[in-house]
């Protein structure tokens, strides 16, 4: 799946999946034509976290997430 895709399915920006992919939540792939993007199954399993993660866990993330893009 592309990236954008992935941006819209899981509700985040752009930027947020580049640091989703930095930090191997999401599993890049490119499609035949050799475009980035990344695997459906990595979406899928960010979604189900995102779904069940409590607000801490969530906040917790996003601020390792953060340090670690730097």
């Amino acid at each position: 799946m592309s990236q954008p895709e992935a941006a819209r399915r899981l509700g985040v920006t752009l930027i947020r999946v580049g640091m989703l992919i930095a930090n191997r939540r999401l599993i890049p792939a490119e499609n035949p034509a050799g475009q980035a993007g990344v695997t459906t199954a990595s979406v899928q399993a960010e979604e189900t976290w995102q779904a069940n993660g409590t607000k801490r866990a969530k906040l917790a993330r996003l601020l390792k997430d953060t340090i670690n893009w730097f």
